[in-house]
C-alpha cells in the first residue's frame, strides 16, 4: 500500500508540475533552441561566449510554453554566468515569492519546479544559501530583472536560482537598480520600433555563501539595438563591483576586453560585434 500511495503521490506532483506550465531546457546549444534572445547583426547571430567545460550549462528558461530568456549556468559555482533576453519595453508585472530552481542540472525531471520537490541539490543554489540576510547582507540578484519584463508571464520566469546571484542588498536597491532603469530609459528611447537586445552577467569572485555559493565580484550588463535592417544603432554597457558604488558605463568592446581579463579567457558579449 504504501507503494502505492508513493506512485499515486509522484504522480500528482508530476501532473501539478505540468499544470503550472513551469518548464526550461537544459540543451546542448540554446542558439539552435531559443535563438531570438541573441543580437544578429548583419543576419549573423551573435551570442555571448560560452565557456567550454561539463560545469557549463546551456538553459533555455521557458514559462507556459514560451521561452522568456536564456542563461548559461556555472554549476560549480552555483550562479549563472550571464542570462539573455530581447528588451521589448517594460510592461510591468508583480513581483512573486517563490522560487524555482531546475532539476535537470540534477538529472532529474523536465521542468522548473521547487525545491521541495527535488532531493539532493547539489549542483545549484537552494533558497536557504540566501537566509540570514541580516548577516551576510546578500539577496538573490536577478539578471534578466523583473523590471525589464514584458509580461506577467515573463516576470514570473525570472523567479528562478538559475537566474540570481547573490548581490549586495544596498547594490541590489541602489546603484543597480538605477542601471536598469538607464538602460530601460535609453532603449526605449533609441531603439523604439527596433530591435534591443541585453546580456547581463556576473564575474565570479573569491567568497562564497554558505560554503556552497559563489559571491559575485562584479555584476556587468550590455546592450545592442539593431533597426530594421539589421544594422547597429545603438550599444552600450556598464560594469560595477558588487558594493554599493557607482557603476562604470563604457562600450561594449571596453566591456569585452575586461570582462576576458576578469575571467582569464576571451569572452566576447555579442561576438565582437555591436562595439
Amino acid at each position: 500500500m504504501s507503494l502505492f500511495l508513493s506512485s499515486i503521490m509522484t504522480l500528482l506532483t508530476l501532473l501539478l508540475l505540468a499544470l503550472s506550465g513551469c518548464s526550461s531546457e537544459v540543451v546542448n546549444d540554446f542558439t539552435h533552441t531559443c535563438p531570438q534572445f541573441f543580437a544578429n547583426p548583419g543576419g549573423t547571430l551573435s551570442p555571448p561566449t560560452v565557456f567550454k567545460g561539463n560545469n557549463y550549462k546551456q538553459i533555455c528558461q521557458i514559462l507556459n510554453n514560451i521561452p522568456e530568456y536564456a542563461t548559461l549556468y556555472d554549476t560549480a559555482n552555483r550562479i549563472p554566468v550571464y542570462s539573455a533576453y530581447k528588451f521589448q519595453g517594460r510592461k510591468g508585472g508583480d513581483r512573486q515569492g517563490n522560487w524555482y530552481i531546475e532539476p535537470q542540472l540534477e538529472d532529474k525531471g523536465p521542468q522548473m519546479a521547487s525545491e521541495s520537490n527535488v532531493k539532493h541539490i547539489n549542483n545549484q543554489a537552494v533558497n536557504a544559501d540566501y537566509k540570514g540576510t541580516s548577516t551576510h547582507h546578500f539577496v538573490k540578484g536577478h539578471l534578466a530583472p523583473v523590471l525589464h519584463a514584458t509580461s506577467q508571464s515573463c516576470a514570473n520566469a525570472t523567479f528562478t536560482l538559475t537566474n540570481a546571484a547573490p548581490q549586495n542588498d544596498k547594490f541590489n536597491n541602489g546603484e543597480w537598480k538605477k542601471i536598469e532603469n538607464a538602460v530601460a530609459k535609453t532603449l526605449e528611447k533609441q531603439c523604439k520600433g527596433n530591435s534591443a537586445y541585453i546580456v547581463t552577467g556576473v564575474v565570479p569572485g573569491p567568497d562564497k555563501l554558505n560554503n556552497r555559493v559563489n559571491i559575485p565580484g562584479h555584476f556587468w550588463t550590455a546592450y545592442c539595438c539593431l533597426d530594421n535592417n539589421l544594422k547597429e544603432k545603438a550599444s552600450g554597457a556598464f560594469i560595477g563591483e558588487n558594493k554599493n558604488v557607482p557603476v562604470k558605463e563604457m562600450s561594449v568592446k571596453e566591456l569585452d576586453r575586461k570582462l576576458s581579463d576578469e575571467y582569464g579567457k576571451v569572452f566576447r558579449v555579442f561576438g565582437s560585434k555591436c562595439n
